[in-house]
């Protein structure tokens, strides 16, 4: 089998699963993108199989500390082995991601459940030369079930792969409708946010929601308004929802007429939105934030936190007394400890103080691997503002 040999000080000899064009110290065998290869270390020691790509940054990724190669069996194994691990977490088999790449030996392959619809990302070459075989598995492990490709990820471009999403199996619905903390929200697969809704803060919902009696609500970023509508359910006494493109508000309006529930709707940029709320005084009881990812690139680390902190700021002037912010940031490059130091950046600009009631952890079924950081992206708090400082 053809393989790579890396430098001594290369991260995957740390517990991490890849190599970067930067740490391989000689190519042998003279291998194909997207093909298995062998990893090994300086004294001719096997470290595992990994698919490889020399016109990515990172040319390889490890998914195995064995010889193996990628095959039906091996596709079924491991898709078995991430439902198993799901159903040790109680995790609704039915609405979930089933399989989290990296974290659950797949690299570079997402696949969500709705139902009976599961939507596929192949990130990498490899798993998309292969997705043919990752559909048979999915098929022979679930049965008869639609599976739909949503490859227009922007990521795909580094691996050298066009951007497409269409149907691969099955008889895909224009429409599907899943529940929510008793919501019914519909989601499109085929042209929806990320695989159609964001399963990542499913279990949040709930949470935040559970603060919402009686209490005047400003949810920010609302996509098709979940986090609106499961207030609006628990007995918040408004809500009005904030969101720029027409396409989520029409779906929002929908979602709140299917569920006889009363939300302002409102359709502008966040920060437009907060700015006139401030100059007319207006106040609430508890705000969402809930943004998309502020940056995609390490470079833009400084503009995104420069965002997060007006943000915030403007957040916690509209907030009263006693008013409570459930924020949420779901970009890698900024870390809970940056978001953390924003946020009291943003208390002492807006000359306010709160209690940190909670942190919001990534969602079970989006596990994380500690030796691969890439795996953890998700990342919330939630706090309570202190009266009378």
């Amino acid at each position: 089998m053809p393989g790579i040999v890396v430098k001594p000080r290369a991260r995957i000899l740390h517990g991490h699963d890849w190599v970067f064009s930067s740490e391989v110290l000689k190519v042998f065998g003279k291998p194909a993108d997207g093909d298995v290869i062998s990893l090994k270390d300086g004294k001719d020691h096997l470290i595992g199989s990994a698919i490889y790509n020399s016109k990515s940054q990172i040319v390889a990724r490890r998914f195995s500390r064995r010889k193996q190669d990628l095959d039906l069996d091996f596709f079924k194994r491991r898709i078995t082995q991430a439902a198993e691990y799901r159903a040790r977490r109680r995790i609704d088999p039915r609405l979930c991601r089933v399989v989290w790449s990296e974290s659950d030996g797949l690299p570079g392959l997402i696949i969500d459940r709705y139902g009976d619809c599961f939507v596929m990302q192949t990130l990498t070459l490899a798993m998309d030369m292969r997705r043919d075989s990752i559909a048979d598995a999915i098929t022979d492990l679930f049965g008869e079930i639609t599976i739909i490709e949503r490859n227009e990820a922007p990521v795909r471009k580094a691996e050298g792969l066009e951007l497409r999403t269409g149907v691969l199996r099955g008889n895909a619905p224009s429409q599907i409708e899943i529940e929510i903390e008793g919501v019914t929200v519909e989601a499109n697969l085929l042209r929806g946010q990320k695989t159609g809704f964001y399963l990542d803060q499913k279990h949040n919902y709930g949470i935040v929601s559970g603060f919402a009696r009686d209490r005047r609500v400003l949810d920010c970023f609302a996509n098709q308004g979940a986090f609106s509508l499961t207030c609006a359910r628990a007995g918040a006494s408004d809500v009005t929802s904030v969101e720029e493109n027409f396409e989520n508000i029409a779906a929002a309006k929908r979602n709140a007429a299917k569920n006889d529930l009363k939300v302002r709707w409102i359709e502008q940029d966040v920060f437009q939105f907060l700015r006139a709320a401030e100059k007319a005084g207006a106040q609430y009881d508890l705000i969402v934030l809930d943004p998309p990812s502020f940056t995609k690139a390490r470079s833009g680390l400084h503009d995104a936190l420069r965002g997060y902190r007006e943000l915030h700021t403007r957040a916690f002037k509209l907030l009263s007394k006693d008013g409570m912010l459930a924020t949420f940031s779901c970009s890698h490059h900024v870390s809970g400890t940056a978001l953390s130091q924003t946020i009291s950046d943003a208390l002492v600009d807006a000359r306010r103080s709160a209690r940190r009631l909670r942190r919001f952890e990534q969602a079970p079924d989006h596990p994380v691997v500690p030796t691969i950081p890439e795996t953890e992206y998700f990342k919330g708090f939630l706090l309570e503002m202190m009266p009378g400082r």
